[in-house]
Order: C-alpha cells, then structure tokens, then sequence
C-alpha cells in the first residue's frame, strides 16, 4: 500500500534583508543616477596590515535630474542598498541622505 504523502504549498523562500552602505557623493553629474565612493578599513590578508579602501557605486535617484533639478550634491553622506539591476552598472539605490554637504 502507498503512503498517502501530504502536499504543503510551496513556500516562497523570503528575499533577506539587502546590503547597505554609507558612502560620500562623488559624482552627480548624471540624470537620476549619483556615484557614492564608499570607505572603509580591513586587514591585508597576508600581511596583516590596516589599509584604507574604498570602492564606487552607481546609485539610483528617482527625482534627481542632473542639469534641471539637483536633489543630492557632491559631498553628501548617502546611505545606499542593493536592488535589482537598473542597468549594466547600476544595481544600488539611495535610501536616504544622512548628512548635507555645505554648497558656498
């Protein structure tokens, strides 16, 4: 005799949470996109030294538009996460702007 085996819906595996991170504009130069250089400081592996790293990423920015409308400016403190790519670089978004840079 076969065992009746019960069935469960399958259950869609949840997503998690994205990364993110906190970085400086460096580049706004662009219609809804910015570039954010984010820092940050790691032992060498071999070597065990402290070294400063840094890395960019192109970020998304729905209501910015370069030459019209300038929502985030260059020196901003930006905190960004990933999203599903919006083009060949660009697979982060801006979530929120921690911190104003001073324009003169």
């Amino acid at each position: 005799m076969a065992e009746a085996t019960q069935t469960t819906p399958a259950t869609t595996p949840s997503r998690g949470r994205p990364k993110t991170r906190v970085g400086i504009v460096t580049s706004n130069k662009m219609q809804k996109t910015v570039v954010v250089t984010v820092s940050r400081r790691a032992a060498h592996p071999k070597y065990g030294k402290i070294m400063s790293l840094r890395e960019k990423y192109k970020a998304h920015v729905e209501d910015h538009d370069y030459p019209a409308k300038v929502t985030i400016n260059e020196g901003d403190r930006v905190r960004i996460a990933e999203t599903r790519p919006g083009s060949k670089d660009k697979r982060w978004r801006v979530v929120e702007v921690l911190e104003k840079t001073k324009n003169v």
